[in-house]
Order: structure tokens, then C-alpha cells, then sequence
């Protein structure tokens, strides 16, 4: 499907960092009608201004990457509040671009929609076949709903809605929160901060055994270009690096790259949440995309976007 450069373009959560990719990576590409609205200037999880929204600017294009976010802790302390907004933006924006005539829409979801204990790595026909990792379920049945409702558009109403699930994520303007960041921007907040203290070690939460994958959040964006422009199916289509990687080893790299020389400490009492998490990517391998940016060369760009960014007041 060819794309109209000059046609109504919605970024919903432009702000964010996968937002914000998609904004750089539409504007390389030459996009000169990108939609954006600020929170709370828009609050998506109010369907009467979603609509209002949809109803004035009718884009043609949406990509649906606004959502609550945070790490273990944080979907552990608001269950109910990841649940309920992350469910809310949902179906506002996927009813939204059903009523108001979106030709193409994306739905991004997250890998930690598939169970706890499926095989690895992690095909797309695993989903809800087995129990949901505890630490985020909120998170995760809400970003099923939306994968649901975005095929059921599709199957009811001939709605071209896509949907696609990331891996972990990392980048340019990530969540950098004491408590409430995902585990590279902890890492890298955490280890920065003992390297200007002089701490002769740093505690790591967990027992540093999980594997996980992580993709970089530009690699992100330009799969989702692709996908925009090359694919047409209810079938979500996994999205990942291939790139395997222990939270040992990770704390380790991201250590190497602050600078920090102390000792790491893994604080076992701490949950791990899944054990191993690596999506199956055949399905986009088969459409002719792959990851460009491994560890080794995402994570220095993202410690000197953290050393810019005003995030440690």
C-alpha cells in the first residue's frame, strides 16, 4: 500500500519515546501532515474529545502508540490504573478511526500480552494460551483488549487496523523515574548516579538470570512505517531484535558504557517477573524487515540522550 505523504497522519502519544520515533522517522520520510496533540490538551481516555478530535482532522493514518506505561514496580503498585487508561485510549482511538472513515491504522502492543511460560521464542499464535505474567497483568490484558478490538474492526467492519507487539524497548527520550522506568533506563540512571557518588557497588533488582530481548525504539519506529505501508492482515506481527541478553549481562554492558567500575550487587529478594522473553520474528523476517541497531550500539545513544534530558530533578 502506497502511502499519501501529503494525507492526515496521526501520531497518537507523539510525546513519548516511541511516539517521538515515529515523529522523526515520518518526517525523514518525507510526511508533511503529521497530527499531534499534547496531553492534556487531548485526554484519550475521554471518548467524547477523541471523537471531537477524529471528527476535525479525519486522519487518514493513525498509529496508536500512546498508552500508560512503567516498569515492575509501577504495575505492581496501580494494576487498576494500567488497566483501566491503557483500555480506555484503546478503544477510544480504535472506535474513533472506525466512526470517522481511518484508511490505515497500527496498533501497537507490547510482547508482555503472551503468557508467562509460552515457548521461546515466542510465536503469535501463543496468545492466551496460558496464564499472564502477575507483575503486569493490568497492562497486559488491556493491550490484548486493543488487539482484539482493532481484529474485530477489521473482521466486522472491513477496517484496515494492523497490529504489531514490540519487545522491550529502549532509546531516545525513555522514562528515566526512580521507581516507575523500565529496566535499561533504570540501569542507566542507576549506575550514572554511582559513578558521580563514588559508591563502591550497585544493587540490581532481581537475581539477574531473565533473559530478555530489546529493540531499539528507532528500529521501532521504521518497522512500523514498514508494516504501515507493506502489510494487510488481522494476524499481529511480532516485532524484536533477535538479540538475547540476560539482565546480568545487560547490567553489565549498561555499567560499561556509564563508565561505572564498582561492583554489581543482584538483589534476589526483588522479583524477576518472566523468566525468558524472545519474540519469534518470521513473520516480518518473511516480509523483508530486521533490526538495525544492536546493544552495543543503541545503548551509548541512549545514555547521552539520559545526559542531556533535564531527568534527574
Amino acid at each position: 500500500m502506497k502511502l499519501d505523504k501529503n494525507a492526515p497522519f496521526y501520531i497518537a502519544g507523539h510525546g513519548g519515546m516511541v511516539g517521538s520515533a515515529l515523529l522523526r522517522r515520518l518526517k525523514s520520510a518525507g510526511f508533511t501532515n503529521i497530527l499531534t496533540r499534547d496531553f492534556p490538551s487531548l485526554d484519550l481516555r475521554d471518548s467524547a474529545a477523541t471523537d471531537a478530535f477524529f471528527e476535525s482532522t479525519r486522519p487518514r493514518y493513525v498509529i496508536l502508540a500512546a498508552a500508560r506505561v512503567g516498569g515492575i514496580l509501577a504495575n505492581q503498585k496501580a494494576p487498576a490504573d494500567f488497566l483501566y487508561d491503557n483500555c480506555m485510549i484503546a478503544m477510544n482511538v480504535l472506535h474513533a478511526a472506525k466512526e470517522y472513515g481511518t484508511e490505515k491504522l497500527l496498533f501497537l502492543g507490547s510482547s508482555c500480552i503472551y503468557p508467562r511460560d509460552a515457548a521461546q521464542p515466542i510465536k503469535e499464535s501463543s496468545l492466551l494460551t496460558g496464564p499472564l505474567e502477575q507483575t503486569n497483568e493490568g497492562y497486559a490484558l488491556a493491550k490484548i483488549a486493543g488487539l482484539r478490538y482493532a481484529s474485530y474492526l477489521r473482521r466486522q467492519y472491513g477496517c484496515d487496523f494492523i497490529s504489531c507487539m514490540p519487545t522491550n524497548l529502549y532509546g531516545i527520550g525513555d522514562n528515566y523515574h526512580p521507581t516507575d522506568s523500565h529496566v535499561i533506563p533504570a540501569l542507566i540512571r542507576r549506575f550514572h548516579s554511582a559513578k558521580e557518588e563514588g559508591k563502591a557497588s550497585v544493587s540490581v533488582l532481581g537475581t539477574g538470570r531473565p533473559l530478555r530481548e530489546f529493540l531499539f525504539s528507532e528500529d521501532l519506529a521504521d518497522a512500523a512505517l514498514f508494516l504501515m505501508e507493506r502489510y494487510s492482515d488481522e494476524q499481529t506481527v511480532n516485532v524484536g531484535s533477535g538479540e538475547e541478553v540476560s539482565i546480568a549481562e545487560l547490567a553489565r554492558l549498561v555499567a560499561r558504557t556509564v563508565g561505572y567500575e564498582g561492583r554489581i550487587v543482584f538483589d534476589e529478594s526483588a522479583p524477576d517477573g518472566t523468566p525468558r522473553k524472545r519474540l519469534d520474528t518470521s513473520v516480518l523476517d518473511s516480509l523483508g524487515w530486521t533490526a538495525k541497531t544492536n546493544l552495543k550500539e543503541g545503548l551509548p545513544v541512549a545514555y547521552n540522550d539520559f545526559l542531556r534530558a533535564d531527568t534527574r530533578k
